[in-house]
């Protein structure tokens, strides 16, 4: 993003230089780890025992796509030892947020920290269809300001910002300035199969105009795509493992614990 970046912006990156912040995804390990959307402990549980390297943890997946799940529910989650980042979205629809809306945004992500989540999900888009540097420099800002080392993800708001013709580059850029660690995106289509060449581009335009942005396939994510998205070079992997009624088009309600084991060892195995 051309430009000098704003006060806001400069809060969001210097957030994760000030405390050491350091991506997941920069270790010794180069393939994929796989994130499991879960909706509850049970769920959380089912992710460790296949290997996940953490959960998003949501509320009502399959009827609105994940909204903020109840306290009680992140405070049970977080009791089982995997690192439990929470969906922090208000409302189903569109994510362009009202100044109340945010600060329910805000305050949401301090309870969810204060109940042991090791990150958050967010998304939230400016007038322009970009991602909202502002908006999530100051969710950067008070997330690492109640938890140094937890980690903020962009959720897939960011399909939405390129279906609207935002240029790939400089909605990145605008993660990096924000201060945001990763992005879940099916590379701006309905889902990854339809997405590999986006999904392989972003990770090339990450090098330059956003390293420290990890790129998160998901949506749609299929046992037999997985060489796919390991050739495209993503990061890691999203899924919720609820296999799909092709009859129906409708997914199940819960993971498949053996669809989910088969993606981590497919991962695992690099293909």
């Amino acid at each position: 993003m051309a430009g000098t970046l704003s006060v806001a912006e400069d809060q969001g990156a210097a957030g994760r230089q000030t405390v050491g912040h350091r991506p997941q995804w920069a270790s010794t390990s180069t393939l994929p780890k796989l994130e499991l959307a879960v909706e509850d402990a049970h769920g959380v549980r089912l992710a460790a025992s296949v290997g996940a390297a953490r959960v998003e943890l949501c509320a009502a997946l399959a009827e609105t796509d994940g909204i903020t799940p109840s306290i009680g529910t992140i405070e049970q989650a977080c009791q089982v030892d995997l690192p439990v980042h929470v969906l922090i979205r208000p409302r189903p629809g569109n994510f362009a947020y009202t100044g109340e809306e945010l600060e329910v945004v805000e305050h949401d992500v301090v309870a969810a920290l204060g109940a042991g989540a090791a990150g958050v999900v967010v998304g939230m888009l400016a007038a322009d269809g970009g991602p909202d540097v502002a908006a999530l420099a100051r969710i950067s800002g008070i997330t690492r300001q109640h938890h140094p080392s937890a980690e903020v993800t962009f959720h897939r708001a960011f399909d939405a910002a390129l279906a609207a013709g935002v240029d790939p580059a400089d909605a990145l850029a605008r993660l990096e300035h924000a201060g945001v660690d990763r992005v879940l995106t099916s590379g701006g289509r309905p889902d990854c199969a339809a997405g590999l060449q986006m999904l392989t581009r972003l990770v090339e335009l990450g090098r330059t105009h956003a390293p420290s942005i990890q790129i998160m396939a998901g949506g749609g994510v299929r046992l037999e795509l997985v060489p796919a998205l390991l050739k495209s070079g993503v990061h890691a992997v999203h899924s919720s493992a609820r296999p799909q009624n092709h009859s129906t088009g409708t997914r199940a309600p819960a993971a498949d614990p053996l669809l989910a084991a088969s993606i981590a060892t497919a991962l695992t195995a690099g293909g």
